[in-house]
């Protein structure tokens, strides 16, 4: 368990029985009426007729002495009745402990013909055998079935069985292959029947193939065929998740037109479409029109519609939709709660968020590793991280996953237990986790934390060689690490290094990678990777503007001031406090600042200060007087603030939190 280091740490006829033939060679079918006939004589030259239940059958097959003898009666006895599920499930086990013992399907049936089996070149036995298959999900060994029948008895395929290889062909190997393969069966189907295509849409469906859907779907509707509203809802989830918006309302109109009702999945999936596309206003309104239609919401429509409006902060309609849900006789299920608890956290809730998960054993729930994740983001979130040690208490029964591995590894640093989470992450990998690129933040995160920063850099370096698809997180993670522990030259050199051998980089890792040279006073290296990050055609953030600028402000550097400032007013980027305040201060010394003071103007006129600032700002008509405003402040502070320069870049909090 990966629990264990935590506390260690821490502290088969009816009425007779069936007889094995004295030759080995003997004939199988005898011994089947053997088992049914009343008479002792031999039944090898018997053509009587019978007809047994399908109890009988079953009964049967449990009492033959070998799974080839089961297996061979079977395939006999398919020739003349229709088998039910329950027999073919008992031969799914037969087939499968025959293939485990015989490896191959050329085995197989090899055997069977040694003890007499003749019925493997009847089509309806070829037929049962290649169902028997795919019934037990060994889809290798049908293909295998398929291709070994046709060479050594004759097996000439029917619309079924093409129907079998290719719903097998659709479902195994690389998806552009055997998608092509599929198409090809598909083509060459002839007669094609309703559940050809059925299976081509399901499986172009789930594959997002939007050229070939449309095409078979036309061509299912000119053969007379309609999809079942299964496969409309197939195809509809489909296309929302290719934004195929247009294919979907053809789609709608269509089932409109054949008269098939929107059920409670098909709301959902269009709720869901919309609220991820950001336009909740549809989303509410299909919302209304689904209650209003007399399609009662499920809990799942109502998650979707509620999780979109507390992630766009709309939590009155949040709370008000799920008043509505409770009242209409809906309990709210684990996924519910468990949105709940994470979107609480996030809307900074997070006491009323462990409320919701005291609240579990009232609804009979159990806590998911889900559940922890996001109770664990709500202790980070809060600063309560006296209750980490009982939230581990509680989880431990739960089978724990890579995510929440991460969650709790980021924590325990958070916590400032950094030496417990490093153990932690050699336990995870004791367990046999594969870690991730979160998995590789959270060692670098507690390395750095607990002192041990060449090691924390010999692991960032031995991450980025083993792994060549390391995305910007993990240089964005160490570098922010490393200017913590106040080891600029260090950061400086990461992130030179991660440029010069073009590693993906964002925004935010550029920004974190300026921050380390403007804090070792690399200013001039700054602006030209400054200038590197425009013209990569990444964009800068409001950290990055307002570190550049008070960086600026602070070797009273004119030029690059109204620069930056004029760069914030083409991208709409608000000015920090900080900065409004400190450009006021300069202004009033000189009035070579009074150029910048028309750019705040610009910048109040289109909302890019804060209230207080605006309060602060006070322009009126007159900008001078600002300067008198804040000339006090400017005699009060002749010299630059160190402390303020210690806390530079907005602090680099708000840059790591918008890291993740």
């Amino acid at each position: 368990m990966i629990w264990s280091w935590l506390w260690t740490s821490k502290g088969i006829g009816i009425g007779l029985r069936l007889r094995r033939t004295q030759r080995v060679g003997g004939c199988v079918a005898c011994l089947c009426r053997q088992c049914h006939s009343s008479s002792s004589s031999s039944c090898c030259g018997q053509k009587q007729k019978w007809k047994v239940k399908s109890e009988s059958v079953n009964w049967t097959l449990s009492k033959c002495p070998s799974d080839l003898i089961a297996l061979s009666v079977f395939l006999w006895s398919a020739q003349r009745r229709r088998h039910d599920s329950l027999a073919f499930d008992h031969m799914v086990t037969v087939l499968r402990r025959l293939s485990h013992s015989h490896n191959t399907v050329a085995a197989i049936l090899s055997q069977l013909e040694t003890i007499g089996c003749g019925c493997l070149t009847n089509p309806k036995s070829q037929l049962v055998l290649l169902r028997i298959y795919w019934r037990a999900g060994m889809y290798a060994m049908l293909l295998e079935a398929y291709h070994h029948m046709q060479a050594a008895y004759g097996f000439v395929p029917d619309t079924f069985a093409r129907n079998l290889l290719m719903d097998v062909l659709f479902r195994i190997g690389q998806p552009h292959v055997d998608v092509a393969v599929g198409l090809s069966l598909f083509n060459h189907t002839h007669p094609p029947n309703f559940f050809t295509f059925n299976i081509a849409l399901l499986h172009l469906s789930n594959l997002n193939h939007l050229p070939h859907i449309t095409r078979i779907l036309r061509l299912m509707l000119r053969a007379g065929y309609s999809p079942p509203p299964l496969t409309f809802q197939t195809l509809l989830n489909s296309f929302c998740k290719m934004n195929a918006l247009p294919q979907a309302y053809q789609l709608l109109g269509l089932m409109t037109a054949l008269g098939i009702n929107f059920s409670v999945n098909i709301w959902t999936i269009l709720i869901h479409n919309y609220s991820k596309l950001g336009r909740l206003h549809v989303a509410a309104n299909l919302f209304h029109n689904m209650v209003q239609t007399g399609c009662s919401p499920n809990v799942v429509t109502c998650t979707t519609l509620f999780k979109a409006f507390m992630q766009s902060n709309m939590l009155t309609r949040a709370f008000r939709l799920f008043n509505v849900m409770l009242s209409a006789g809906q309990i709210p299920d684990l996924i519910l709660c468990n949105v709940l608890i994470d979107c609480l956290s996030k809307a900074g809730r997070c006491r009323d968020a462990i409320q919701v998960f005291l609240s579990f054993s009232e609804r009979n729930l159990k806590p998911d590793s889900s559940t922890f994740t996001s109770l664990l983001s709500t202790i980070c979130l809060s600063r309560m991280f006296y209750l980490l040690p009982k939230l581990v208490l509680v989880s431990r029964h739960i089978d724990a996953d890579l995510v929440f591995c991460n969650a709790l590894l980021s924590s325990l640093t958070k916590a400032e237990l950094p030496s417990l989470a490093v153990g932690f992450y050699d336990h995870m990998i004791d367990e046999g986790f594969v870690p991730d690129k979160y998995s590789f933040a959270g060692l670098l995160s507690a390395l750095c934390a607990v002192g041990r920063v060449d090691e924390a850099v010999n692991v960032y370096r031995g991450i980025v060689m083993s792994y060549h698809d390391t995305d910007a997180h993990i240089h964005t993670v160490i570098m922010g690490e490393l200017i913590k522990a106040g080891k600029y030259h260090k950061a400086s050199s990461i992130f030179r290094l991660a440029v010069m051998n073009k590693y993906p980089l964002d925004s935010v890792a550029y920004t974190v990678g300026i921050c380390a040279l403007l804090r070792g006073g690399k200013t001039q290296e700054a602006r030209t990777l400054y200038d590197r990050m425009k013209d990569s055609g990444l964009k800068p953030g409001v950290h990055t503007y307002n570190m550049m600028l008070f960086t600026f402000c602070k070797e009273r550097d004119l030029q690059m001031i109204k620069q930056i400032l004029q760069e914030m007013i083409d991208s709409r980027i608000q000015l920090s406090d900080r900065n409004f305040f400190n450009l006021c201060k300069y202004a009033c010394r000189s009035d070579t600042y009074l150029s910048v003071l028309k750019l705040l103007a610009e910048m109040r006129d289109l909302r890019l200060l804060s209230a207080e600032a605006l309060h602060a700002l006070n322009f009126d008509r007159h900008p001078e007087g600002v300067q008198a405003k804040h000339k006090h402040q400017a005699e009060a502070n002749t010299d630059w603030n160190p402390s303020m320069d210690s806390s530079s870049s907005e602090d680099l909090s708000d840059v790591a939190a918008s890291i993740g």
